[in-house]
């Protein structure tokens, strides 16, 4: 008997069949019997593994690479020339602004005296027409407010053709098309000139895509607020078209250098009713027009001064999404009442930026004070000569003045703050105006830039989503929560007084919940640029006198184009590259999640740190950063060279599972950007990878007569999607797949040569490079040939490819074998598939009988297609080092919820090792049934696990549920079901703790009826308003007066019996569910408490026996897997209290009285870099003698009508 208890597989089977000959059953009131269960582990595991192992034929795979190579990873050298392909991909995209920017300059002087055409016809992308469209017809003559005719102008016809490049938007490459905001008149004198002679920049739009087919987008933003885009394409405006290019970053951090700015509001008693409106939307236009780079502040100003944001006092906050949210809030909150204390107001404000100034903080360039108010009663020379004008001419501050209001007497005093100042003046009587008026800031802050003339400063943008306005993520959450009434109004209709039941709560709460948690990393509905951009100065003689800024102009950068140049390939398994700003800012990360909901852009999406998304392995409190991290942060942020290694917690999989793995990272420069990549891979498995021998190399194989394209025969294999093996500059296919069979038949071909880099030098420097060629030929990216190919990742691909051609063939298992046709059989595999290195993937299918089935291969392959970004091949690559033979088993989250068969995948990495140094060169696996796995399990226990005082699980290494007693807890996490069973695990260390925190995160918090997108320009959101108001309204009549139609209507739709519950619930409780609790979306920052399995395989919990309800279960791993049985008796009581969960839950900080979640984190402030450029003086502009105007608006009827009708919204 003792010989039977040796722990190994072999023995334990054999004891298994004699001691338990009549089958392994437990006797209902009988203990659990530990033997036993350790016989239906081991079993269970030899099944899986044995199957797994003839299917995958792993160590065929892994015999097949015994050709390849095992290098040392050299992370310092993959980082220099990755930094270099990015520098020259960005030289390429600021040559080409260069190019506009000049010739935008050129033909503005050239067209000087042109006269301007207001029946001109140009490319209106919001009202172009295509060739089957009809002509519309004019409206009947009208007059406009001059008591001139209306004007026009017929759409233009265009024909638009879809291209990849552009996302898949339809554009016309020929031309260029203009967008024009809903508050400018296009047919104003100094807009249609404009247009009129911009319309030449498409010849160097054109020259710019000819020599560089790579470019996105290019624009030209004119100052009167028009915007030219090429290539022509129609505009996207749903719901409403809130876009103005001079409210974007790329047009505001070109035409200023950054700036501290304070706002002064004043809050008399003289600034009620309209004048408040009209002030408020004077702030919020001015802090719609700050970036990343600049800092701002608003101080309220009546009989004392007070901050906006209670806690932003004496201070300046970076002006990133959230900040500007949290002042936006303040403004809405702002009381009325005393006098204007101008002069500490003035102070205030002077002392402030002084202290920044000198300090070294903040944006160290531009300052200025704007001031809001409907008049002053003095100059308060006195301030100004006190703060601002000790060294004259040089006054440090500007000084902007906003006086609102149609009938004010102090004009003179508040006009000559401003132009004492070398600042501006403006006069608004109507909200119609106000952001004219506003942006006419612009163009004096950039005066030194102008008249400077030759200095450009080259500027490049955060990351943000292409044509989005950030309210619009108020409007989109207003929308869902709209949607979810109306759910809740259609199922009261169906289930009645049911809804109310605990559970059913419940459940809509999660299931919200969990849409809300929906994060995802990829993203249809928007396209994430970061964008390059300068300024264009007006070069006529005349406009030097007042510093005429014409515009900016610009290109787009997607950041997948970006991403591409990174070749992953290189960095291997959990290998990653991401790019830092100046701010300390991710201009993108594999953990930069702007989207929640779906499809809901974060209120504060761009402005994530490095250091919130790189989470150190220290068990630091949250927001509590290891100086190990912030001394590297500071190091990226001013472009040092350097490497460190690092522990680190990376969550992956919804962040719903967690590794803890030490990292080497290193970082370098991108030279003449704000820009620092930083690349990072694994210590375990990163530091070596394949490489293959040159005798296997592309052309040796050509001259030996092998035929590249042999190796990818059939239709079961493909590469990974968004890698960059080859790519045409001047073709376009339908599939990755389809180009690279292109190529590989280019690469048969005599006379084939690898490019020498992946972009084409920019013109400037390549007319250099080649002026004394015998030729003199500038090379074109956009010759006829025009290519690229990454030589390394393509001759790792083929090679792959060549030594697993076998693989998707047909074989022995998918024959009549037997052995094929029982493992078929008994456990409804669907798939087998290989993945590479390189990212190629193949699959063999299995079917029913021997006919060719579509389905499983296919759905299969368009669901896992990225090779080593999949997460089956990432986990099984870890669990190598928990056992190098073991498969990772999972099946999908909450998979018993669903009515389908449930699929399980598992995998197992193949590592191929040279010289004592191994690298991971694939991953094996298959999928099948999971009924057939819980029909094998339930073979295995007999009725051991089918008596009523016994629950048997399966679960993964993460706590997630693989099998169960009960079809819906499949793919839940173990401690939602059994808390208690799930701590003690914990306590006997069977899974660890760990906790993550989620500082992308998104909360709701009550906002009664008024919400920030109150302020969005959106007609509908206040139609919904006013219905929202009737219906509250009608129902609040319907139940005080008509309780007995109330119950007539509901009486169809609840239980006949009502016995429990009270008749006040009959009668009133379905308003509660019919009424819109309206949130609004606030930053925050969550935790999750995620689990990991410990990897000591002598762990003392898994040789306990179970002790009546000390502790009612057995715990054991189950061999070559990544799973443990546990057997639990279930006659000992639950605690109902204990609830574990992965799920997240809020940070509640120790906050202040006045202190908010954006205070905490601006007391927590981090360092960063200022901006290479600041042009903030220049001697000649102090002969500049305009400075300032009154408003006055020239427009049709009907758009002033629409002004009046939205400018509460603007």
């Amino acid at each position: 008997m003792v010989d039977c208890l040796i722990p190994r597989t072999y023995y334990v089977l054999i004891c298994f069949f004699i001691l338990y000959p009549n089958g392994a059953n437990f006797v209902p009131g009988e203990k659990i019997n530990y033997n036993l269960a350790n016989s239906w582990a081991d079993k269970l595991g030899m099944e899986l593994y044995h199957l797994g192992d003839f299917i995958t034929r792993r160590k065929e795979v892994q015999e097949s690479f015994k050709e390849a190579q095992v290098i040392s990873r050299n992370g310092a050298k993959i980082v220099e020339n990755m930094a270099h392909d990015i520098k020259i991909m960005m030289e390429l995209k600021i040559s080409a602004v260069r190019r506009i920017m000049d010739t935008a300059e050129n033909t503005a002087l050239s067209h000087q005296n042109d006269k301007e055409d207001f029946y001109f016809s140009y490319y209106n992308a919001k009202d172009m027409r295509g060739p089957e469209d009809p002509i519309p017809t004019p409206a009947p003559r009208e007059l406009d407010d001059m008591g001139k005719p209306h004007i026009f102008v017929p759409p233009k016809e265009i024909i638009l053709t879809p291209k990849a490049e552009f996302f898949d938007t339809p554009v016309n490459l020929s031309v260029s098309s203009v967008h024009v905001p809903l508050n400018v008149f296009d047919r104003a004198a100094e807009v249609i000139k404009s247009i009129q002679w911009s319309e030449n920049l498409d010849q160097i739009f054109r020259d710019n895509y000819k020599n560089d087919p790579t470019l996105s987008w290019q624009f030209y933003g004119s100052s009167t607020g028009f915007m030219r885009q090429f290539p022509a394409a129609k505009w996207k405006a749903k719901p409403v078209d809130l876009y103005d290019c001079r409210l974007r970053s790329w047009y505001m951090e070109a035409a200023t250098s950054p700036k501290d700015i304070i706002i002064l509001l004043d809050s008399s008693g003289s600034m009620k009713g309209q004048r408040l409106d009209i002030a408020k939307k004077v702030v919020n236009t001015i802090l719609d027009t700050l970036g990343t780079n600049d800092f701002v502040n608003i101080f309220t100003f009546g009989k004392t001064v007070e901050p906006a944001v209670k806690c932003f006092e004496e201070t300046l906050v970076q002006a990133n999404l959230g900040n500007i949210r949290e002042l936006m809030e303040g403004v809405d909150n702002v009381n009325i009442g005393n006098i204007a204390n101008f002069t500490a107001a003035l102070t205030k404000a002077f002392e402030v930026l002084e202290q920044f100034r000198t300090e070294q903080r903040g944006a160290q360039c531009n300052q200025a004070i704007m001031i809001v108010s409907d008049g002053a009663p003095f100059t308060y020379a006195d301030v100004f000569e006190q703060y601002n004008w000790r060294d004259l001419p040089f006054k440090p501050v500007r000084v902007f003045t906003y006086l609102i209001g149609k009938e004010v007497a102090d004009v003179k005093d508040i006009k000559w703050m401003a132009c004492a100042n070398q600042g501006y003046y403006v006069h608004l009587s109507d909200m119609a105006e106000v952001r004219e008026m506003v942006l006419n800031y612009i163009p004096v802050m950039a005066r030194p830039l102008v008249l400077g003339k030759n200095d450009h400063p080259v500027v490049w943008t955060q990351v943000y989503a292409d044509f989005i306005d950030p309210k619009m993520s108020d409007w989109l959450w207003e929308t869902k929560q709209c949607d979810d009434q109306r759910e809740d109004v259609l199922e009261f209709r169906r289930e009645g007084y049911r809804m109310l039941e605990p559970n059913e709560v419940h459940k809509r709460i999660y299931l919200r919940n969990k849409a809300a948690w929906n994060q995802p990393l990829e993203s249809d509905t928007y396209q994430f640029m970061t964008t390059v951009s300068m300024p264009v100065y007006d070069r006529r003689m005349n406009a030097t006198k007042i510093a005429n800024l014409l515009g900016v102009a610009g290109t787009d950068v997607p950041i997948r184009d970006i991403k591409r140049m990174l070749s992953p390939f290189l960095l291997g398994v959990n290998g990653y590259a991401f790019i830092v700003t100046n701010n300390g800012y991710i201009l993108f990360h594999p953990d930069f999640r702007p989207i929640f909901q779906g499809n809901i852009l974060k209120p504060a999406y761009n402005s994530v740190d490095m250091i919130e998304v790189e989470l150190l392995d220290d068990d630091r409190a949250a927001r509590d950063f290891n100086p190990v991290l912030l001394t590297i942060r500071d190091s990226i942020i001013n472009q040092s060279t350097g490497s460190k290694w690092m522990l680190v917690k990376n969550h992956f999989d919804e962040m719903k599972r967690v590794a803890r793995i030490k990292r080497q990272y290193y970082w370098r420069a991108i030279p003449n950007t704000p820009f620092t990549l930083v690349i990072t891979y694994p210590e375990q498995y990163g530091v070596h990878r394949l490489a293959i021998r040159a005798e296997n190399e592309i052309h040796r194989m050509n001259i030996k007569g092998e035929n590249l394209l042999n190796y990818f025969g059939g239709k079961r294999w493909r590469i990974h999607p968004t890698w960059l093996y080859c790519k045409h500059n001047n073709k376009t296919f339908a599939t990755p797949e389809e180009e690279l069979v292109w190529f590989l038949n280019k690469m048969s071909q005599p006379g084939w040569r690898w490019p020498l880099s992946r972009s084409a030098l920019p013109p400037e420097h390549a007319a250099l490079m080649f002026s004394n060629t015998s030729t003199g030929r500038i090379p074109s990216i956009n010759d006829k040939e025009s290519y690229y190919c990454d030589r390394q990742l393509m001759q790792s691909l083929v090679f792959d490819a060549r030594v697993t051609e076998w693989f998707s063939k047909n074989t022995s298992f998918n024959s009549k074998d037997d052995k094929g046709n029982e493992f078929k059989q008994r456990f409804g595999i669907t798939v087998a598939f290989l993945a590479t290195h390189s990212g190629l993937t193949r699959w063999q299918e299995f079917h029913s009988n021997m006919a060719e089935e579509a389905g499983a291969g296919e759905v299969f392959s368009e669901q896992n297609k990225r090779a080593i970004d999949e997460m089956w091949y990432k986990r099984a690559v870890d669990q190598h080092f928990v056992h190098k033979d073991s498969f990772v088993y999972s099946v999908p989250f909450d998979a018993g919820d669903l009515g389908e068969e449930i699929t399980v995948t598992a995998s197992n990495a193949v590592f191929h090792t040279e010289s004592a140094k191994s690298a991971p060169a694939a991953v094996v696996g298959f999928q099948f049934h999971h009924s057939a796995l819980d029909k094998l399990f339930r073979n295995i226990t007999g009725n051991g696990c089918a008596v009523e005082d016994r629950e048997c699980y399966v679960i993964d290494n993460n706590g997630f549920i693989i099998i169960s007693p009960y079809r819906q807890e499949i793919g839940k996490f173990f401690g939602e079901i059994n808390g208690g069973i799930m701590l003690r695990l914990v306590e006997e260390k069977v899974f660890k703790q760990v906790v993550v925190y989620d500082y992308q995160a998104v909360c709701f918090e009550s906002s009664g009826d008024m919400n920030a997108s109150n302020s969005l320009l959106s007609p509908l959101f206040h139609v919904l308003r006013a219905l929202k108001w009737l219906l509250h309204t009608a129902l609040w009549y319907i139940v005080q007066f008509t309780n007995t139609a109330i119950a007539e209507f509901i009486d169809p739709y609840i239980d006949e019996d009502m016995s429990d519950y009270p008749a006040s619930t009959k009668t009133t409780d379905w308003l509660r569910l019919v009424t819109l609790h309206r949130t609004r979306l606030k930053s925050c920052d969550m935790q999750r408490v995620l689990y990991l399995m410990y990897n000591e395989k002598d762990n003392v919990a898994f040789n306990m026996t179970a002790h009546v309800c000390e502790r009612p279960f057995v715990v054991l791993p189950i061999p070559n897997s990544n799973m443990i049985l546990l057997v639990i008796d279930q006659r000992c009581p639950r605690d109902p209290s204990i609830q574990l969960s992965v799920n997240p839950a809020d940070i509640h900080y120790p906050l202040d009285k006045n202190q908010t979640f954006a205070c905490y984190k601006n007391d927590r402030e981090f360092s960063r870099v200022r901006p290479v450029s600041c042009i903030n003086r220049h001697i000649n502009e102090s002969s500049i003698e305009l400075c300032g105007k009154a408003g006055s608006i020239y427009i049709n009827v009907i758009l002033l009508m629409l002004g009046l009708s939205l400018c509460r919204y603007l």
